[in-house]
Protein backbone atom coordinates (compact mmCIF):
# COMPACT_ATOMS: atom_id res chain seq x y z
CA UNK A 1 0.00 0.00 0.00
CA UNK A 2 2.48 2.51 -0.80
CA UNK A 3 2.68 5.58 -2.86
CA UNK A 4 5.26 7.86 -4.69
CA UNK A 5 6.60 10.98 -3.40
CA UNK A 6 9.03 14.11 -3.30
CA UNK A 7 10.94 15.83 -1.16
CA UNK A 8 13.03 18.55 -0.05
CA UNK A 9 16.61 18.20 1.44
CA UNK A 10 18.15 20.70 4.75
CA UNK A 11 21.83 21.71 3.97
CA UNK A 12 23.37 18.80 5.31
CA UNK A 13 26.42 17.43 3.58
CA UNK A 14 25.82 15.37 0.54
CA UNK A 15 26.17 11.66 0.77
CA UNK A 16 26.52 11.50 4.99
CA UNK A 17 22.66 10.21 5.49
CA UNK A 18 23.50 6.74 4.82
CA UNK A 19 26.52 6.44 6.25
CA UNK A 20 24.56 8.42 9.24
CA UNK A 21 22.08 6.01 9.30
CA UNK A 22 24.05 2.98 9.34
CA UNK A 23 26.35 3.72 11.78
CA UNK A 24 24.01 4.66 13.76
CA UNK A 25 21.91 1.80 13.35
CA UNK A 26 25.47 0.08 14.35
CA UNK A 27 26.50 1.29 17.26
CA UNK A 28 22.50 1.48 18.40
CA UNK A 29 22.09 -2.48 17.82
CA UNK A 30 24.42 -3.88 20.68
CA UNK A 31 22.87 -1.24 22.95
CA UNK A 32 19.91 0.00 22.30
CA UNK A 33 16.70 -2.04 21.54
CA UNK A 34 13.67 -0.68 20.40
CA UNK A 35 10.75 -0.02 22.68
CA UNK A 36 7.98 -3.36 22.53
CA UNK A 37 4.41 -2.71 21.37
CA UNK A 38 2.05 -3.65 24.59
CA UNK A 39 3.29 -4.80 27.82
CA UNK A 40 4.00 -7.90 30.02
CA UNK A 41 1.36 -8.72 32.58
CA UNK A 42 2.36 -9.67 35.82
CA UNK A 43 0.17 -13.22 35.79
CA UNK A 44 -0.06 -15.49 38.47
CA UNK A 45 0.39 -19.64 37.68
CA UNK A 46 -3.24 -20.02 36.29
CA UNK A 47 -2.55 -17.08 33.81
CA UNK A 48 0.71 -18.18 32.34
CA UNK A 49 -0.89 -21.69 31.97
CA UNK A 50 -3.97 -20.28 29.73
CA UNK A 51 -1.18 -17.89 27.86
CA UNK A 52 0.93 -21.40 27.30
CA UNK A 53 -2.19 -23.73 26.89
CA UNK A 54 -3.51 -21.09 24.02
CA UNK A 55 -0.32 -21.36 22.43
CA UNK A 56 0.52 -25.00 22.46
CA UNK A 57 -2.71 -25.76 21.16
CA UNK A 58 -2.16 -23.61 18.25
CA UNK A 59 0.87 -25.62 18.02
CA UNK A 60 -0.87 -28.96 18.02
CA UNK A 61 -3.18 -27.84 15.79
CA UNK A 62 -0.44 -27.04 13.19
CA UNK A 63 1.46 -29.99 13.31
CA UNK A 64 -1.76 -32.31 13.10
CA UNK A 65 -2.37 -30.85 9.19
CA UNK A 66 1.16 -32.00 8.46
CA UNK A 67 1.42 -35.62 9.86
CA UNK A 68 -0.42 -38.19 7.79
CA UNK A 69 -2.27 -40.86 10.00
CA UNK A 70 -3.44 -44.43 8.40
CA UNK A 71 -6.48 -43.86 10.17
CA UNK A 72 -9.63 -42.86 7.98
CA UNK A 73 -10.27 -38.81 8.80
CA UNK A 74 -8.17 -38.93 12.29
CA UNK A 75 -5.95 -35.64 11.36
CA UNK A 76 -9.59 -33.91 10.63
CA UNK A 77 -10.62 -35.29 14.13
CA UNK A 78 -7.45 -34.62 16.02
CA UNK A 79 -7.41 -30.87 14.31
CA UNK A 80 -11.06 -29.99 14.49
CA UNK A 81 -11.05 -31.02 18.52
CA UNK A 82 -7.74 -28.65 18.92
CA UNK A 83 -9.17 -25.86 17.18
CA UNK A 84 -12.72 -26.19 19.43
CA UNK A 85 -10.32 -26.45 22.79
CA UNK A 86 -7.96 -23.37 21.50
CA UNK A 87 -11.54 -21.35 20.96
CA UNK A 88 -12.95 -22.06 24.25
CA UNK A 89 -9.68 -21.12 25.85
CA UNK A 90 -9.99 -17.89 24.02
CA UNK A 91 -13.28 -16.89 24.28
CA UNK A 92 -12.37 -16.95 27.89
CA UNK A 93 -9.45 -14.61 27.58
CA UNK A 94 -12.60 -12.48 26.34
CA UNK A 95 -14.45 -12.92 28.96
CA UNK A 96 -11.67 -12.02 31.65
CA UNK A 97 -11.08 -8.60 29.74
CA UNK A 98 -14.15 -7.47 31.36
CA UNK A 99 -13.00 -8.80 35.14
CA UNK A 100 -12.88 -6.08 37.48
CA UNK A 101 -9.34 -7.10 38.59
CA UNK A 102 -6.72 -5.44 36.60
CA UNK A 103 -4.04 -8.06 37.10
CA UNK A 104 -7.01 -10.31 35.19
CA UNK A 105 -7.64 -8.20 32.54
CA UNK A 106 -3.93 -7.32 31.46
CA UNK A 107 -3.40 -11.01 31.79
CA UNK A 108 -6.33 -11.46 29.19
CA UNK A 109 -4.48 -8.97 26.78
CA UNK A 110 -1.13 -10.30 26.73
CA UNK A 111 -2.90 -13.61 26.02
CA UNK A 112 -4.54 -12.16 23.16
CA UNK A 113 -1.69 -10.62 22.07
CA UNK A 114 0.37 -13.39 21.67
CA UNK A 115 -2.60 -15.45 20.20
CA UNK A 116 -3.06 -12.50 17.46
CA UNK A 117 0.29 -12.14 16.54
CA UNK A 118 1.11 -16.17 16.34
CA UNK A 119 -2.42 -17.32 14.63
CA UNK A 120 -4.60 -15.80 11.74
CA UNK A 121 -8.30 -15.78 13.62
CA UNK A 122 -10.21 -14.48 11.15
CA UNK A 123 -13.51 -16.64 11.76
CA UNK A 124 -13.37 -16.89 15.46
CA UNK A 125 -12.66 -12.97 15.31
CA UNK A 126 -15.17 -11.59 12.76
CA UNK A 127 -17.81 -13.12 14.85
CA UNK A 128 -16.64 -11.53 18.20
CA UNK A 129 -15.03 -8.12 16.88
CA UNK A 130 -18.09 -6.01 18.66
CA UNK A 131 -17.36 -7.48 22.04
CA UNK A 132 -13.58 -7.33 21.92
CA UNK A 133 -13.35 -3.97 20.14
CA UNK A 134 -16.22 -2.82 23.14
CA UNK A 135 -13.59 -3.90 25.57
CA UNK A 136 -10.68 -3.27 24.35
CA UNK A 137 -12.63 0.33 24.05
CA UNK A 138 -13.17 0.14 27.89
CA UNK A 139 -9.39 -0.37 28.66
CA UNK A 140 -8.82 2.35 27.02
CA UNK A 141 -10.58 4.52 28.65
CA UNK A 142 -10.37 3.88 32.06
CA UNK A 143 -7.21 1.43 32.25
CA UNK A 144 -3.81 2.10 33.47
CA UNK A 145 -1.36 3.52 31.31
CA UNK A 146 0.09 -0.42 30.99
CA UNK A 147 -3.37 -1.50 30.76
CA UNK A 148 -3.74 1.38 27.83
CA UNK A 149 -0.72 0.32 26.27
CA UNK A 150 -1.71 -3.21 26.21
CA UNK A 151 -5.31 -2.72 24.73
CA UNK A 152 -4.06 -0.06 21.98
CA UNK A 153 -2.03 -3.06 20.70
CA UNK A 154 -4.38 -5.45 20.71
CA UNK A 155 -6.47 -3.42 19.06
CA UNK A 156 -3.76 -2.79 15.88
CA UNK A 157 -3.61 -6.78 15.85
CA UNK A 158 -7.50 -7.27 15.65
CA UNK A 159 -7.09 -5.34 12.32
CA UNK A 160 -4.29 -6.90 11.10
CA UNK A 161 -6.55 -10.21 11.79
CA UNK A 162 -9.85 -9.16 10.02
CA UNK A 163 -7.68 -8.31 7.16
CA UNK A 164 -8.29 -4.47 6.78
CA UNK A 165 -11.78 -5.22 5.57
CA UNK A 166 -15.18 -3.07 6.32
CA UNK A 167 -14.88 -4.99 9.87
CA UNK A 168 -11.66 -3.55 10.97
CA UNK A 169 -12.82 -0.19 9.40
CA UNK A 170 -15.96 -0.46 11.47
CA UNK A 171 -13.92 -0.96 14.41
CA UNK A 172 -11.50 1.93 13.66
CA UNK A 173 -14.05 4.41 13.56
CA UNK A 174 -15.18 2.87 16.97
CA UNK A 175 -11.83 3.34 18.75
CA UNK A 176 -10.04 6.16 16.68
CA UNK A 177 -11.22 9.18 19.30
CA UNK A 178 -9.67 7.12 22.29
CA UNK A 179 -6.78 6.80 20.76
CA UNK A 180 -6.84 10.06 19.43
CA UNK A 181 -7.42 11.45 23.29
CA UNK A 182 -4.28 9.11 24.77
CA UNK A 183 -2.46 10.23 22.12
CA UNK A 184 -2.84 13.99 22.38
CA UNK A 185 -2.92 13.62 26.08
CA UNK A 186 0.67 15.24 27.44
CA UNK A 187 -0.45 13.72 31.39
CA UNK A 188 -0.90 9.95 30.12
CA UNK A 189 1.69 7.12 30.03
CA UNK A 190 4.49 7.55 27.69
CA UNK A 191 4.20 3.80 27.15
CA UNK A 192 0.56 4.23 26.81
CA UNK A 193 0.41 7.14 23.93
CA UNK A 194 3.75 5.20 22.00
CA UNK A 195 1.41 2.35 21.49
CA UNK A 196 -1.52 4.42 20.74
CA UNK A 197 0.60 6.37 18.36
CA UNK A 198 1.88 3.06 16.24
CA UNK A 199 -1.95 1.33 16.45
CA UNK A 200 -3.36 4.26 15.01
CA UNK A 201 -0.55 4.44 12.19
CA UNK A 202 -1.39 0.69 11.38
CA UNK A 203 -5.17 0.79 11.73
CA UNK A 204 -5.54 2.85 9.77
CA UNK A 205 -3.28 2.09 7.21
CA UNK A 206 -4.80 -1.44 6.95
CA UNK A 207 -8.81 0.04 7.14
CA UNK A 208 -8.81 3.64 5.91
CA UNK A 209 -6.57 4.36 4.02
CA UNK A 210 -8.46 4.67 0.73
CA UNK A 211 -10.46 7.36 3.12
CA UNK A 212 -8.56 10.61 2.79
CA UNK A 213 -10.32 12.66 5.31
CA UNK A 214 -9.20 9.58 8.00
CA UNK A 215 -5.79 9.49 6.61
CA UNK A 216 -5.12 13.33 6.42
CA UNK A 217 -6.53 13.37 10.58
CA UNK A 218 -4.70 10.38 11.78
CA UNK A 219 -1.51 12.46 10.35
CA UNK A 220 -1.96 15.94 11.31
CA UNK A 221 -2.46 14.03 14.79
CA UNK A 222 0.85 11.80 14.75
CA UNK A 223 2.64 15.41 13.41
CA UNK A 224 1.40 17.11 16.46
CA UNK A 225 3.38 15.08 18.56
CA UNK A 226 6.44 14.70 16.55
CA UNK A 227 7.14 18.22 15.68
CA UNK A 228 7.54 19.33 19.12
CA UNK A 229 11.08 18.07 18.36
CA UNK A 230 11.55 20.13 15.58
CA UNK A 231 14.36 23.00 15.92
CA UNK A 232 12.99 26.66 16.57
CA UNK A 233 13.19 29.65 14.07
CA UNK A 234 17.05 30.24 14.88
CA UNK A 235 17.38 26.36 14.10
CA UNK A 236 18.40 24.76 17.50
CA UNK A 237 16.80 21.79 18.68
CA UNK A 238 14.27 21.99 22.15
CA UNK A 239 15.53 20.02 24.88
CA UNK A 240 13.39 16.91 25.23
CA UNK A 241 11.48 15.95 28.19
CA UNK A 242 12.40 12.55 29.81
CA UNK A 243 10.72 9.73 27.49
CA UNK A 244 10.00 12.50 24.88
CA UNK A 245 11.89 10.95 22.08
CA UNK A 246 10.46 7.45 22.32
CA UNK A 247 7.48 9.20 21.88
CA UNK A 248 8.31 11.32 19.03
CA UNK A 249 9.94 7.86 17.08
CA UNK A 250 7.02 6.10 17.44
CA UNK A 251 4.57 8.79 15.99
CA UNK A 252 7.05 9.80 13.09
CA UNK A 253 7.55 6.14 12.00
CA UNK A 254 3.60 6.01 12.48
CA UNK A 255 3.54 8.89 10.04
CA UNK A 256 6.18 8.04 7.61
CA UNK A 257 4.12 4.78 7.10
CA UNK A 258 1.09 6.73 5.99
CA UNK A 259 2.88 9.10 3.82
CA UNK A 260 3.42 5.68 1.75
CA UNK A 261 -0.54 5.64 1.09
CA UNK A 262 -0.57 9.54 0.16
CA UNK A 263 -1.01 10.68 -3.46
CA UNK A 264 1.65 12.76 -4.82
CA UNK A 265 -0.04 16.13 -4.67
CA UNK A 266 -0.22 15.75 -0.93
CA UNK A 267 3.47 14.36 -1.02
CA UNK A 268 4.93 17.70 -2.56
CA UNK A 269 3.30 19.81 0.37
CA UNK A 270 4.49 17.50 3.04
CA UNK A 271 8.11 17.17 1.84
CA UNK A 272 8.50 20.53 1.75
CA UNK A 273 7.41 21.26 5.09
CA UNK A 274 9.36 18.18 6.33
CA UNK A 275 12.43 17.21 4.91
CA UNK A 276 14.36 20.61 5.65
CA UNK A 277 13.12 19.98 9.90
CA UNK A 278 14.20 16.65 9.77
CA UNK A 279 17.76 17.45 8.56
CA UNK A 280 18.31 19.18 11.74
CA UNK A 281 16.78 16.47 13.61
CA UNK A 282 19.88 14.27 12.93
CA UNK A 283 21.64 16.55 15.63
CA UNK A 284 19.35 14.74 18.21
CA UNK A 285 21.08 13.51 20.87
CA UNK A 286 19.15 10.68 21.20
CA UNK A 287 20.44 7.50 18.83
CA UNK A 288 16.99 6.01 18.67
CA UNK A 289 15.18 9.16 17.58
CA UNK A 290 17.92 9.71 15.23
CA UNK A 291 17.57 6.41 13.95
CA UNK A 292 13.97 6.80 12.77
CA UNK A 293 14.80 10.16 11.24
CA UNK A 294 17.22 9.25 9.14
CA UNK A 295 15.24 6.46 8.02
CA UNK A 296 11.99 8.81 6.97
CA UNK A 297 14.38 10.91 5.66
CA UNK A 298 15.56 8.05 2.99
CA UNK A 299 12.40 6.88 2.65
CA UNK A 300 10.87 10.80 1.99
CA UNK A 301 13.57 10.88 -0.91
CA UNK A 302 12.89 7.29 -2.48
CA UNK A 303 9.78 8.27 -2.64
CA UNK A 304 10.05 11.68 -3.99
CA UNK A 305 12.04 10.55 -7.10
CA UNK A 306 8.94 8.32 -8.07
CA UNK A 307 7.12 11.95 -8.75
CA UNK A 308 7.58 13.09 -12.28
CA UNK A 309 8.55 16.57 -10.70
CA UNK A 310 11.86 15.79 -8.75
CA UNK A 311 12.82 19.11 -7.07
CA UNK A 312 16.46 19.72 -6.47
CA UNK A 313 16.11 19.41 -2.82
CA UNK A 314 15.41 15.46 -3.91
CA UNK A 315 18.51 15.91 -6.19
CA UNK A 316 21.01 16.58 -3.91
CA UNK A 317 19.69 13.37 -1.78
CA UNK A 318 18.93 11.30 -4.46
CA UNK A 319 22.24 9.37 -3.93
CA UNK A 320 21.80 8.38 -0.66
CA UNK A 321 19.12 5.33 -1.35
CA UNK A 322 21.55 4.08 -3.95
CA UNK A 323 23.52 2.29 -0.88
CA UNK A 324 20.26 0.68 0.48
CA UNK A 325 20.93 -2.84 2.01
CA UNK A 326 18.53 -5.60 0.36
CA UNK A 327 17.29 -8.18 2.59
CA UNK A 328 16.17 -11.63 2.11
CA UNK A 329 13.16 -12.20 4.73
CA UNK A 330 12.20 -16.04 4.84
CA UNK A 331 9.19 -18.18 5.69
CA UNK A 332 8.44 -21.55 5.02
CA UNK A 333 9.65 -21.81 1.00
CA UNK A 334 8.61 -18.72 0.59
CA UNK A 335 10.71 -15.02 0.46
CA UNK A 336 10.05 -11.40 0.62
CA UNK A 337 13.02 -9.07 -0.63
CA UNK A 338 13.19 -5.64 0.65
CA UNK A 339 14.82 -3.80 -1.61
CA UNK A 340 14.38 -0.05 -0.53
CA UNK A 341 12.98 2.11 2.26
CA UNK A 342 9.27 2.07 1.33
CA UNK A 343 8.97 -1.70 1.66
CA UNK A 344 11.37 -1.36 4.13
CA UNK A 345 8.51 0.94 6.04
CA UNK A 346 5.90 -1.13 5.48
CA UNK A 347 7.26 -4.59 6.41
CA UNK A 348 9.07 -2.77 9.80
CA UNK A 349 5.80 -1.47 10.56
CA UNK A 350 4.05 -4.91 10.43
CA UNK A 351 6.95 -6.50 12.46
CA UNK A 352 6.73 -3.86 15.53
CA UNK A 353 3.42 -5.40 16.29
CA UNK A 354 3.09 -8.76 15.11
CA UNK A 355 6.83 -9.25 16.70
CA UNK A 356 8.13 -13.01 15.61
CA UNK A 357 4.36 -13.54 14.25
CA UNK A 358 5.48 -11.92 11.19
CA UNK A 359 6.66 -14.74 8.91
CA UNK A 360 3.55 -16.53 10.04
CA UNK A 361 1.32 -13.61 8.72
CA UNK A 362 3.53 -13.58 5.61
CA UNK A 363 2.89 -16.84 5.32
CA UNK A 364 -1.21 -17.27 5.79
CA UNK A 365 -2.43 -13.31 6.53
CA UNK A 366 -4.87 -12.21 3.34
CA UNK A 367 -3.92 -8.85 4.20
CA UNK A 368 -0.22 -9.06 4.28
CA UNK A 369 0.06 -11.34 1.27
CA UNK A 370 -2.08 -8.68 -0.93
CA UNK A 371 0.20 -5.84 0.65
CA UNK A 372 3.49 -7.91 -0.29
CA UNK A 373 2.39 -9.06 -4.10
CA UNK A 374 2.48 -12.66 -2.87
CA UNK A 375 -0.96 -14.26 -3.93
CA UNK A 376 -3.32 -16.16 -1.85
CA UNK A 377 -1.52 -19.01 0.91
CA UNK A 378 0.16 -21.86 -0.76
CA UNK A 379 -0.80 -25.38 0.02
CA UNK A 380 1.73 -27.29 -1.05
CA UNK A 381 2.59 -30.54 -1.04
CA UNK A 382 6.35 -32.79 -1.17
CA UNK A 383 6.37 -32.70 -4.75
CA UNK A 384 5.93 -28.91 -4.78
CA UNK A 385 8.50 -28.52 -2.12
CA UNK A 386 10.78 -29.44 -4.11
CA UNK A 387 9.95 -28.01 -7.05
CA UNK A 388 11.51 -24.44 -6.15
CA UNK A 389 12.53 -21.54 -8.72
CA UNK A 390 15.69 -19.22 -8.44
CA UNK A 391 16.26 -16.83 -6.20
CA UNK A 392 16.34 -14.23 -8.68
CA UNK A 393 13.22 -15.13 -10.19
CA UNK A 394 11.43 -14.98 -6.81
CA UNK A 395 12.93 -11.74 -6.67
CA UNK A 396 11.86 -10.57 -10.05
CA UNK A 397 8.71 -11.69 -9.60
CA UNK A 398 7.94 -10.23 -5.33
CA UNK A 399 8.73 -6.93 -6.96
CA UNK A 400 7.06 -6.52 -10.14
CA UNK A 401 3.72 -7.83 -8.03
CA UNK A 402 4.16 -4.74 -5.85
CA UNK A 403 4.94 -2.46 -7.74
CA UNK A 404 1.78 -3.26 -10.02
CA UNK A 405 -0.09 -3.38 -6.63
CA UNK A 406 1.55 0.25 -5.87
CA UNK A 407 0.40 1.54 -9.03
CA UNK A 408 -2.89 0.40 -8.71
CA UNK A 409 -3.65 1.82 -5.62
CA UNK A 410 -1.62 5.10 -6.33
CA UNK A 411 -4.34 4.95 -9.33
CA UNK A 412 -7.08 5.18 -6.95
CA UNK A 413 -5.90 7.34 -4.19
CA UNK A 414 -5.02 10.22 -6.67
CA UNK A 415 -8.99 9.99 -7.90
CA UNK A 416 -9.13 10.99 -4.12
CA UNK A 417 -6.21 14.30 -3.96
CA UNK A 418 -8.98 16.62 -3.89
CA UNK A 419 -9.71 15.54 -0.78
CA UNK A 420 -6.06 15.96 0.71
Amino acid sequence: MPRSKKGKRGSGKPGSLRQEVLQLQLSAKASVKGAKNGVKAESGASDDELTSDILSHYSSASETTSVLDDGPGSEQVDEQTAQEETEDKLKQCIDNLMDKSAKTRLAALESLRQAFSSRVLYDFLTERRLTVSDCLERSLKKGSGEEQAAAATVFALLCIQLEGRDEAEEGFKMLRPILTTILSDSTASIAARQSCARALGMCCYVSAADDGEDLIKSMALLESVFMSSYPNREGTLPTPKPGSPVLHSAALQAWSLLVTVCPASRLRVLLGIHLPKLQVCLQSNDVNYRIAVGETIALLVELGREIDEVNTHVKVASRENEDFTEEKIRFGVESVYIDGWLRRRIYYAFKEILESGVRHHLQFNPLLRDIFGLGAPLILDAAVKGNKISRFEKHLFNSAAFKARTKQRNKVRDKRADVM
